[in-house]
């Protein structure tokens, strides 16, 4: 059973997330949260092999039930080596992205039947699901002009903006089928207020202790 709490990251392309990441943890840090920050698909050695894999555009065209299958075994790994020790330890887990990625990028993104991706989360990952997720909310033609500014794009980077669009739609459909602990924050604001308004979000997970 775990003990720490679970943050996970959400967004689609140039939305904020690293910059915000960095921002969570250092201020759960200031109000003496023991965090660790890991990311999807990724955390562990293996899993961070898996991730290149998937974001290597180089690679041979890779089928969507293979991607699908390639996510959840590196999230198999990461659960089992890296998330789970943790939450049972105390520690508090802030991961960038998890699984709602794989029903917003894969689900809709690929627009594959959403059935397979839940049997796969029951499997992988039993009862677990994150106590927050913070979801990071910008126009699409907003975020893929600021990824285009960080240089060369990977695998996912490189879709149309259809395939985008189908991914924010997912994400805030999620986000209005489980309000008790998505919290939608509008990316496009200055950082400053994106900032704040995370902090808010914070306080009030803080008070619940």
């Amino acid at each position: 059973m775990k003990t720490g709490k679970f943050i996970t990251l959400e967004g689609g392309e140039g939305v904020g997330k690293s910059t915000n990441l960095q921002f969570i943890q250092q201020y759960l840090q200031t109000q003496g949260v023991d965090v660790c920050l890991t990311r999807e698909p990724g955390g562990t050695p293996l899993a961070e092999r898996i991730r290149n894999l998937l974001l290597d555009h180089d690679q041979e065209s890779m089928t969507p039930q293979a991607e699908l299958l390639l996510v959840f075994a590196a999230r198999a790994q990461h659960l089992h080596h890296f998330i789970l020790p943790r939450l049972r330890q105390g520690q508090w887990v802030l991961c960038d992205r998890f699984t709602d990625a794989t029903y917003a990028y894969q689900g809709a993104g690929r627009q594959m039947d959403s059935a397979s991706i839940a049997w796969l989360e029951n499997t992988v990952q039993a009862d677990l699901r994150p106590d927050l997720t913070v979801l990071l909310d910008a126009p699409v033609a907003v975020g893929m002009q600021r990824a285009q500014k960080r240089g060369e794009l990977d695998r996912f980077e490189t879709e149309r903006s259809d395939f985008f669009e189908r991914v924010r739609n997912s994400y805030l459909q999620q986000a209005q089928a489980h309000p008790q602990r998505y919290r939608v924050v509008d990316a496009s604001q200055p950082l400053a207020a994106v900032q704040a308004q995370i902090a808010l979000i914070l306080d009030t997970l803080l008070q619940a202790q």
